[in-house]
């Protein structure tokens, strides 16, 4: 997830791990709990005795007052650590900051087949959502995209601006596509173009095949080994089922209102087409996954990419931050310590 920005007091920071805010939820919820038991305690001791200097014959030394002290002591410290395990950082001062990463085109296939929902909630919805949670873990890589179907197109160059990515990562749709098929061949050609005629290039460089493998044009073994001997790996993600499934036909609103059919009037049957995408990783020295379930296999994708050794792209001007958890957690985990030595309530003889 990328770092949450924010000012404080005009100094520049940020929250590097915004993904771990579940943790200050439950830090709330204990908060919630500690004050429930106090009130119910509260309310026991006015039961048992209608007057405080009864209460005091009645519970010596029991009051509201130690466990206060204790509970506020102990969710200060867990608030301070929570926010510390956010790992905030505070801007220093502008300088040169060093970029390292891989160049990664994304070639994924918009065909009508990638509507079927053998995985849901289709198979082009799925890729497109486990795509921009992969490109949300990128740090320092620059990544394209490439779109095809009978054809291949360019839909965003080589970019370090993720969020620019996945808009143009939304905007895929196959009905805008101007022939319909799967050219597996001319996509991997397309990208790899887009790699030899990148700007300052990294010396790692990778394509990430997403379709269902029903090639219908072109050679794909002479462009996946063109890829190879230029050094490109290409990690093909196999989306779809063996067994195979109808092509829906969807109205204006998304709404299945009926299916694909060849020209005898059978159903279209889309199958997931693994042997010609297990050799387009192999003559490329990449790997093939495919899709599981639930799971379509990005996080073993985003583990292989992360493996591959990073360039170093050019330098810019950027704001350097420093780490500032520890004025947070040392002082969380003091009061946890200062929570559990306080004692419960004051003694008397």
């Amino acid at each position: 997830m990328s770092p949450l920005p924010f000012d404080i007091l005009g100094i520049p920071a940020q929250l590097a791990r915004p993904d771990r805010w579940p943790l200050l939820v439950l830090v709330l919820l204990a908060a919630g709990l500690l004050a429930f038991g106090l009130v119910r305690r509260r309310r026991t001791l006015v039961r048992l005795a209608s007057s405080e200097r009864l209460r005091e014959k009645v519970a010596p030394g029991a009051s509201l007052s130690g466990p206060l002290a204790r509970g506020a002591a102990s969710v200060a410290g867990l608030l301070l650590l929570g926010f510390a395990l956010l790992q905030p950082q505070l801007g220093e001062q502008e300088g040169e900051v060093q970029r390292k990463g891989i160049d990664l085109v994304v070639a994924i296939d918009a065909s009508r087949s990638m509507l079927a929902r053998d995985v849901l909630p289709s198979r082009l919805e799925r890729s497109r959502l486990e795509l921009g949670q992969l490109i949300d873990r990128l740090h320092g890589d620059r990544v394209g995209i490439v779109v095809f179907a009978g054809q291949a197109f360019v839909q965003c160059p080589l970019t370090s601006d993720y969020g620019a990515a996945k808009l143009f990562l939304r905007a895929i749709d196959p009905e805008a596509m101007p022939a319909q098929g799967t050219a597996v061949a001319e996509a991997l050609q397309t990208a790899g173009q887009m790699l030899r005629a990148a700007d300052r290039g990294a010396k790692t460089r990778a394509v990430l095949l997403l379709t269902d493998g029903e090639d219908h044009a072109g050679d794909v073994e002479a462009a996946a080994e063109t890829l190879a001997e230029e050094g490109v790996r290409v990690f093909a993600l196999g989306i779809g089922s063996k067994e195979g499934t109808p092509v829906p036909i969807l109205d204006g609103e998304g709404r299945v209102e009926g299916y694909l059919r060849d020209r005898s009037g059978e159903p279209v049957v889309t199958r997931l087409e693994e042997a010609q995408l297990r050799r387009i990783a192999a003559a490329t020295g990449g790997s093939y996954v495919a899709a599981r379930g639930g799971d379509i296999g990005m996080g073993e994708v985003f583990a292989a990419l992360e493996k591959l050794e990073k360039s170093e792209f050019e330098s810019r001007i950027g704001m350097q931050y420093a780490e500032a958890w520890h004025w947070l957690g040392f002082p969380g985990f003091a009061l946890l310590v200062l929570g559990a030595l306080l004692p419960e309530g004051r003694r008397r003889r």
